[in-house]
């Protein structure tokens, strides 16, 4: 049985992440501070499981925690808003996200967007005032998480895999386990995905205004 084995500089190159970036533009004027409670209402984008977008809600709770916002458990808004018998399509609009804002009795809520989560990930975000349908913050980014290449390393993991099972070198078993080992590893938000988003939610929220008083390098206010 032969199995061919990956050359350093291969490996290498399977374990360089993507870069990423991010940018967020502020009303002008607008008084941040008397904010306080802000609801995550929705997370767009093609998911395979809940679980996913709760990972992403959670990075921008710590995010806007840093801030010192107080972020609304998201369990807590999806039950408060099913048992309002609020429909998920009425999130799309930004009056649709107000309203569920006056539901949950927040000053503002987050609409998150992620219409690319494959190899490529692209971001927003935006709190929308509820009082008046207004965006007062947005911020966007994107991000490479090297999906392809990982998957070719699952391929390959999948090929030696196979080649063990079948007690040869059958490289079509191989491909076929390695596709499935790529795919599923697509699908959920794995650890290299999780390791971008987080960077990527960073990214857009670094210059989300801050609510903290103002302090120097040595702590002072």
């Amino acid at each position: 049985m032969k199995i061919a084995l990956l050359s350093p500089i291969i490996i290498a190159a399977l374990l360089i992440g993507g870069c990423s970036s991010g940018e967020s533009y502020v009303k002008a004027g607008y008084n941040f501070v008397a904010l306080e409670k802000v609801a995550i209402v929705d997370i767009q984008g093609d998911f395979k499981s809940d679980a996913a977008k709760s990972q992403i809600a959670d990075f921008f709770h710590m995010e806007l925690l840093k801030k010192g916002y107080t972020p609304v458990e998201r369990a807590h808004v999806q039950a408060l808003l099913k048992e309002q018998q609020f429909q998920t399509s009425d999130l799309v609009t930004q009056e649709g996200a107000a309203k569920a804002g006056r539901i949950l009795n927040v000053p503002v809520v987050m609409i998150i967007s992620i219409p690319n989560f494959g190899e490529q990930i692209s971001m927003t975000a935006k709190l929308v005032e509820v009082e008046t349908g207004a965006i007062v913050w947005m911020g966007s980014g994107t991000g490479t998480t090297g999906k392809t290449l990982a998957t070719i390393f699952g391929a390959a993991a999948g090929a030696g895999a196979g080649a063990a099972v079948s007690g040869r070198d059958d490289r079509v078993t191989g491909g076929v386990i390695g596709g499935v080992l790529g795919g599923v590893a697509g699908n959920a938000l794995s650890p290299q995905k999780e390791k971008k988003v987080r960077e990527m939610t960073a990214q857009i929220c670094k210059s989300l205004p801050s609510r903290l008083p103002h302090t120097d390098k040595k702590g002072k206010r």
